[in-house]
């Protein structure tokens, strides 16, 4: 993460308001202030608001999308580290630090089913929750968290299960997530 940065939009750009999620589209030639930039997407600051916009309309903001560097198992099987590694490229916006060490992620498992034949091939199920069950960005991470999991090497299906049994606290959080968040 850097700090701050103004730019000017190179084109009309599609965001979701944080926290209520609700899209937006950010006219070209807008000044934006990147208060976020992790993970690939970014949270911006518009018209008194934030917003999020993703990382594969980087380029509006006059950024590179970040690129994939995983390398593909041979056996045709998911390598569980990488999942791992994806999620921990999953931010909320509002906050600078990721999924994994929010511990949002309450599950993660890896069925390499490809290797048995199984139809469904390999499936990864993900069972995770928000800081807060009213939050409007839930969708927004919940996507976030299946698109870059999808993007693993051979990862057939994402399945991303919401649930808020036990609700979250701040207990969950890793120690590094409570020194980023200044809590230790």
């Amino acid at each position: 993460m850097q700090e701050r940065e103004v730019v000017l939009t190179k084109r009309e750009v599609e965001a979701r308001l944080v926290p209520a999620g609700t899209e937006i589209m950010v006219p070209a030639d807008t000044f934006v202030t990147i208060t976020q930039s992790l993970g690939g997407s970014f949270t911006v600051a518009v018209n008194g608001n934030l917003a999020r916009i993703e990382g594969h309309d980087a380029d509006a903001l006059g950024k590179k999308p970040l690129e994939s560097s995983y390398e593909t198992p041979e056996d045709g099987s998911v390598n569980e580290n990488q999942v791992w590694e994806a999620l921990r490229n999953c931010y909320d916006p509002e906050i600078p630090v990721n999924v994994v060490e929010l511990g949002l992620i309450y599950e993660c498992n890896v069925i390499n089913g490809a290797l048995n034949g199984d139809p469904e091939g390999n499936q990864v199920h993900i069972k995770m929750t928000l800081t807060a069950a009213g939050c409007g960005m839930g969708p927004v991470i919940t996507d976030d968290v299946q698109r870059k999991v999808e993007h693993v090497p051979n990862v057939d299906k994402v399945t991303v299960e919401l649930t808020f049994d036990p609700p979250w606290n701040n207990d969950m959080l890793s120690d590094e997530a409570k020194l980023e968040l200044g809590m230790l």
